[in-house]
């Protein structure tokens, strides 16, 4: 029986799932990292889902698709820095904003302009050659049988660690997120800074929404994320700010979630809510023990003055 549960399907399951979260969570932490904390992101997710299915299934283009959910998540990207930064707005309140706005526009448009569930032809997998046909330990089902948002995902992970680490604009990220004051004393815009983070996270956030409404699950539906947005930011915590670290926990709760649906299947004698609140749960947990060995940045949802 042990065997059914921990089979390759489920570890590649793990893989899927957790895309749509280190999508997000990338982008939430670029912002965090440079001191904006932005709790819209399940919103912004919602809208970049609703906005790619509604251009593939107008145009059949999933290239369209993509192209509507970056420019949904930058324009909201772009409000969520006009706000925190430029208004100095109370991020937790103004996050939450975003969030309700997400999610009852996405409704809305969904019941004026398609009004009833349909589904769309999303990414279709890619098999790696060579490596896909790779049957020991299931390698191949694993790791090189996904979709092309499943790659992008992940290779954004060390494309990220090297940005923050390597390059001027991630020393300017880091400077900016600890001590925005010196930053700004050294020539650094505070402000631009910001603005590309979360402008960026943004349009990372709405590309999450597309990864479930064009690749995962190929429809749109009220509430499709579930409020993934909110497990996104909480994954930024638990990874300590750092890209391989908010991989290592979207991979968890992914891995989690694959195998309640893998006991479900299976016949389990468990409830079916205990199952779904699972991963929830673990999440919860982790982020507790996690949580006492963090430290944040220090400019975290504080709002920029120069000359203070």
């Amino acid at each position: 029986m042990i065997e059914q549960i921990f089979t390759a399907s489920v570890f590649a399951s793990m893989i899927r799932l957790a895309t749509p979260y280190i999508f997000a969570s990338l982008g939430e932490m670029y912002g965090q990292r440079s001191g904006v904390l932005n709790l819209g992101v399940d919103g912004i997710m919602l809208m970049g889902a609703f906005f790619a299915f509604y251009a593939v299934l107008l145009t059949n283009s999933l290239v369209i698709g993509i192209l509507a959910a970056v420019a949904v998540g930058l324009i909201l990207g772009l409000a969520t820095a006009f706000i925190s930064v430029t208004l100095k707005a109370e991020q937790g309140i103004s996050g939450i904003g975003m969030y309700l706005f997400g999610l009852g526009m996405s409704e809305l448009l969904f019941q004026k302009w398609v009004g009833t569930p349909k589904s769309v032809e999303g990414f279709p997998r890619i098999y790696i050659p060579g490596l896909s046909d790779i049957q020991f330990l299931g390698i191949g089902e694993i790791f090189f049988s996904h979709n092309l948002l499943v790659y992008v995902a992940f290779a954004l992970v060390p494309i990220s660690a090297y940005i923050l680490n390597r390059t001027s604009f991630g020393l300017a990220i880091r400077a900016v997120g600890q001590t925005p004051e010196a930053a700004d004393a050294m020539g650094v815009s505070v402000t631009r800074v910001r603005y590309t983070t979360v402008t960026l996270g943004g349009i990372l956030s709405a590309i999450a929404g597309a990864s479930l409404s064009i690749a995962l699950l190929d429809v749109f539906q009220q509430n499709l994320t579930s409020g993934a947005g909110f497990i996104a930011v909480a994954l930024v915590y638990f990874g300590r700010w750092r890209p391989f670290g908010v991989m290592t926990g979207a991979l968890l709760f992914s891995f989690v979630n694959a195998l309640q649906l893998q006991i479900g299947a299976l016949g389990f004698d468990i409830p079916s809510e205990f199952a779904v609140m699972a991963p929830y749960v673990i999440t919860i947990i982790a982020l507790v023990f996690a949580s006492k060995q963090t430290e944040k940045p220090t400019a975290l949802t504080k709002p920029f003055q120069r000359g203070e």
